[in-house]
């Protein structure tokens, strides 16, 4: 068992197995190598913590989360269900499926008689090895963007550890929020999509989002809601002086470049990645390159992305969990005036 050394401290008197404890400073880029699953007990802010964690690395183990908080997109069990869920991670093997059929509404195009069981993309169930054919983990791909902050020569100049082990950038689950913090004027910012120019930004900020971050920063300034297999990528305004300046939605495949316009009368904006503030702002003629993380998977393996397992409902789609926690945060036809 590997622990954050904070964690360690408090909880190795009361265990009887050797605890390890790692610095998150040193060598990160190897940590995916020595950690087979990752467990988080908290809500979605402690799964983006241990996301975070592999920042750097384009293999990141599956992460099982308990649900500990009121309410959470990203945390499928309940801490009362942990015999169960280790059960069902440890002893149905797993693997990564493959969206496309479902996107193309082709069912099962393609796929042996054993994969089209597997169910829908992004999603897969491998039958039990000791537990029936009812019994097995699900894995969701959640896709990751890759964000690299430059300067106007062109060097990169990213301020996390070290770069990604694919050459640039870090990796982020949810979000990159560029905001003008506490200047008083509007930031100015140049938006490019696909390498070219697209607008002249004049807002508080602008926030690129994962279909995993749409029901965070993004939904709360009027972003859409994005479900988690849909490969896009999400581009919404903070508070826009022009009205019809509207959130975008674009295919995951396209970079997005954000230059700070020589016409901007703030010094600098800050920037944050998943919530955590970069250290460094972002000056005039500095830009962010995002770019969308390629997932590439076989049977049982995948490369990219942030592998989630899932709760299986039995007699229930498996996109339940994210329809009823969609609901329970929206209240949708909820009668005003009642809790």
């Amino acid at each position: 068992m590997i622990l954050e050394s904070k964690t360690a401290a408090e909880v190795h008197s009361s265990l009887s197995f050797p605890v390890y404890s790692v610095s998150l400073d040193e060598k990160t880029t190897a940590l995916h190598d020595k950690v087979d699953l990752t467990v988080t007990l908290g809500g979605d802010g402690t799964i983006l913590h241990a996301a975070s964690v592999f920042a750097t690395c384009s293999n990141v183990p599956p992460v099982l989360s308990f649900s500990m908080g009121t309410l959470g997109f990203l945390s499928e069990w309940k801490f009362s269900e942990f015999k169960r869920a280790f059960r069902e991670v440890y002893m149905s093997g797993a693997g990564a499926g493959d969206r496309t059929h479902v996107l193309e509404g082709v069912p099962g195009a393609g796929l042996t008689e054993q994969e089209s069981e597997m169910g829908p993309t992004g999603w897969s169930s491998v039958r039990g090895k000791s537990m029936g054919s009812t019994r097995g983990a699900r894995i969701l791909m959640r896709n990751r963007l890759k964000v690299g902050l430059f300067a106007a020569d062109g060097t990169e100049t990213t301020p996390i550890r070290t770069k990604t082990d694919q050459g640039q950038g870090v990796y982020v689950m949810n979000e990159l929020l560029i905001h003008r913090g506490k200047e008083p004027h509007l930031a100015v910012v140049d938006v490019f999509v696909g390498g070219r120019f697209l607008t002249e930004a004049v807002a508080d900020g602008i926030i690129i989002s994962t279909p995993t971050g749409s029901t965070a920063y993004s939904l709360s300034s009027g972003g859409s809601i994005v479900h988690p297999l849909v490969p896009s990528i999400l581009l919404t305004p903070i508070c826009a002086r022009s009205l019809s300046f509207r959130p975008l939605v674009l295919p995951s495949s396209t970079p997005i470049t954000l230059r700070l316009s020589e016409k901007n009368r703030g010094r600098e904006l800050e920037v944050s990645l998943d919530g955590v503030h970069l250290g460094q702002g972002m000056a005039v003629g500095m830009e962010v390159r995002v770019w969308n993380e390629e997932m590439r998977h076989g049977k049982n393996e995948w490369q990219g992305g942030v592998p989630s397992v899932m709760r299986r409902s039995v007699g229930c789609e498996a996109h339940e969990g994210w329809v009823g926690g969609l609901n329970g945060l929206l209240k949708f036809n909820h009668p005003f005036g009642e809790l």
